[in-house]
């Protein structure tokens, strides 16, 4: 998968609905990479603040803790002012600050003068908007684009807009809360006049449609995004620790999460990542809803809700759609409205419907509603009948892929560049497919299936489901299992060849329960070794296998998502202690990113006194990196909540190293709230109810 490239001097990302925002650290936006998106189409692609035609200098930029509001903070170089000397460097504090609410960006420019004598100068604001598709903005090649109209210019704001090819007018109007000098096309230029110890301010509105900034506007627009966003934060479980700096990755975590949600007709939905994929996602909507479920099922709820909304009801080879299937993408910009490319609404993902299936069965069990199972009910049957019509005609009874046409994904995993399966002697896999780790997520929908059909009284599917669970056991167990490595292939061909490579993926067929004990066994202690884990966490591909790479996308990158994953799996395997530390190191590098895990980093091993090796086109930040605290915790503290036994089962629980306490608080169990505490004793944790001490709600803690 290809990527443009970000700003050389790092990001800022805000985000909103459907829409968001990328700059540099001065608030600029340059055309690259960066700009302001909506609806997957590019509305500002350049945005340049200068101070009598100078750049200005940087103090100091962030997003603030709540992920609602960029601030850069900015002073003037030596400057003339107009019609005088030269003013001195450091006089002028600019403070830029913006957010985005409801399709509009809204900014502030404050200008406080520290110097001795009043300040007179130009500030200009250089714009322009190419209403890009984003696949445009990430390297794609259009034969024909639509038409630029020319700039209409008000007063106080100038509109530009682009008709697609696809019939749509796009707009993108700047308005400014004060007349400018001069307004063109391209630039709007202010006389500053700042006098001694004043502050001068004033506000610009970049939306669809023209509106008169000001003031009040903004504070009431600021005042609602920030009460939306902490209504997102709000919701679900907190955990709360001993540690300062582990309780900041936590809430960091939560914000980024509560960052990506969108609001949607069918609930809270998590957008993948900024920049490449704020839109929705199914795998990774299911993956972040998996990680935050034992906390707050909203999202899973959200989830599962979207997700049949889009279930596919015809066949399409261009889109590689099926009856039953589940969404892989969608998107909404002129590419995609033209079948330029088939993501519109693309179904390109082997594992999402399994995984669809597994998150219904893991909501019901969390929630106990079954009011939305039933409701659900018709979806999930379709989503079951692809899983086996497309098993039945694959020759072991897998679930494979392949594409439909060449303008779809090559490989429809979870690691889907292009030369994510391979051989042992680093050629590549022929299709179809049959991925290690899908096979586990078959094997857990099924058993996820069975477990629904008791509870509606459908015996009869039940009992037919657990047998297909068993036999698909068999085949994994005889055509994935190679003696000779002790590991299981990452992949089955088409010509039934294994795909003989010891990658991560088995990390998540450890998660699904389908190994032997024995066997199990073997995989932990493939993953614990130094040629999985080089001290940041399980690397995608040992580093002694064919095509190892520590700098690539899949083949020795290291994902937090796919690190959570295999401490789930390990702990399922019995090692919590291992699950732990892939706990502790993904800490350790989250500290190093500034609390923030980006999408995934390089593979390098660990060195002492050097942090982790950023991967230079990750997205930051990302759902399901922001998700992997969550999932690695439950995995160390061996939580899990059964609302229909009416029971939170605490099972052989650690701590991460510093952490002595940890509370879980607001944990909500068919409308019974209650909190645990973990503490540390010794050499031991133990696990007990505090609060009420009292409630329909059994904790059964295995120390």
């Amino acid at each position: 998968m290809s990527h443009a490239t970000l700003p050389a001097n790092g990001f800022h990302a805000l985000k909103e609905g459907d829409s968001f925002l990328v700059c540099d650290a001065r608030g600029d936006i340059g055309g690259g990479s960066d700009g302001l998106f909506r609806d997957d189409t590019r509305v500002l692609s350049r945005l340049h603040l200068r101070l009598g035609g100078t750049e200005p200098s940087l103090l100091s930029a962030a997003v603030g803790q709540d992920n609602v509001t960029f601030t850069a903070h900015l002073t003037n170089r030596p400057l003339t002012p107009l019609g005088e000397s030269s003013m001195a460097q450091g006089v002028l504090h600019i403070e830029r600050s913006r957010f985005l609410w409801q399709a509009r960006l809204y900014e502030r420019i404050a200008c406080v003068n520290y110097g001795e004598e009043e300040v007179r100068t130009l500030l200009q604001l250089g714009f322009a908007a190419d209403f890009r598709d984003m696949f445009e903005v990430r390297g794609s090649q259009r034969a024909a684009r639509g038409e630029q109209h020319e700039a209409e210019l008000g007063e106080r704001h100038v509109a530009l807009r682009y008709r697609g090819l696809d019939g749509h007018l796009r707009s993108s109007v700047l308005a400014f809360s004060e007349r400018p000098a001069r307004l063109a096309a391209d630039a709007a230029e202010f006389a500053l006049t700042v006098p001694r110890g004043g502050r001068v301010e004033f506000y610009i509105e970049v939306g669809e449609t023209p509106e008169r900034p000001g003031r009040s506007r903004h504070r009431h627009a600021a005042a609602r995004a920030r009460w939306a966003m902490r209504a997102r934060q709000r919701s679900g479980a907190r955990v709360r620790t001993s540690a300062r700096l582990f309780n900041a990755w936590l809430e960091r975590s939560r914000a980024d999460i509560a960052l990506l949600v969108t609001e949607l007709p069918s609930g809270p939905y998590p957008y993948a990542g900024i920049p490449w994929f704020s839109t929705a996602f199914g795998r990774d909507a299911i993956v972040t809803a998996m990680q935050t479920l034992w906390l707050d099922p909203r999202i899973a709820r959200g989830v599962l809700g979207f997700l049949a909304e889009n279930q596919a009801r015809e066949t399409s080879t261009f889109r590689d759609a099926a009856p039953g299937k589940i969404m892989h993408e969608t998107r909404k910009g002129e590419m995609a409205a033209l079948s330029e490319l088939p993501f519109a609404r693309y179904y390109g993902g082997v594992d999402t419907t399994p995984l669809f299936l597994m998150l219904a069965g893991a909501y019901a069990e969390r929630t106990g509603d079954m009011a939305l199972i039933d409701r659900l009910w018709p979806a999930l049957l379709a989503a079951m009948q692809w899983i086996e019509r497309s098993c039945d005609a694959d020759p072991d009874g897998c679930l494979s892929y392949a594409r439909g046409e060449a303008s779809g994904l090559a490989n429809q995993g979870w690691k889907d560049s292009e030369d994510s399966v391979f051989h042992a002697d680093g050629s590549d896999a022929e299709g179809p497919i049959a991925l290690v780790e899908v096979q586990g997520y078959v094997f857990a929908a099924l058993h996820a299936m069975a477990a629904l059909a008791e509870r509606r009284g459908e015996g009869d599917a039940a009992t037919r489901w657990r047998a297909r669970a068993s036999a698909l056991r068999a085949v994994v167990e005889h055509r994935f299992w190679d003696e000779a490595l002790g590991f299981y292939a990452i992949a089955r061909d088409g010509r039934g060849r294994m795909c003989r490579i010891r990658a991560s993926n088995v990390g998540h067929l450890l998660a699904s329960g389908l190994p032997d004990p024995e066997r199990g066994a073997r995989v932990v202690a493939h993953l614990r070794s130094v040629a999985f884990d080089g001290g940041w966490g399980v690397r995608t591909v040992a580093a002694d296998q064919a095509r190892f790479n520590p700098m690539s996308y899949h083949n020795g990158s290291v994902w937090p998502h796919d690190v959570a994953f295999c401490a789930a799996g390990l702990a399922r395997y019995g090692a919590r202690d291992a699950a732990l530390r892939l706990l502790e190191e993904t800490f350790e590098a989250a500290v190093h990113f500034g609390m923030r895990l980006p999408e995934l980093f390089c593979g390098f091993p660990r060195a002492p006194g050097e942090p982790p090796i950023a991967y230079p086109v990750a997205c930051l930040p990302q759902a399901w990196a922001a998700g992997s605290v969550f999932l690695l915790l439950q995995a160390a503290l061996g939580v899990h909540v059964d609302a229909a036994a009416g029971e939170v089962v605490v099972d052989r629980p650690l701590l991460p190293a510093g952490v002595d306490r940890l509370l879980l608080q607001g944990l909500d169990i068919g409308g019974t709230r209650l909190d645990i505490e973990f503490q540390r004793m010794g050499d031991r944790v133990v696990a007990a109810r505090c609060g009420d001490g009292h409630g329909a709600v059994k904790v059964v803690a295995r120390l």
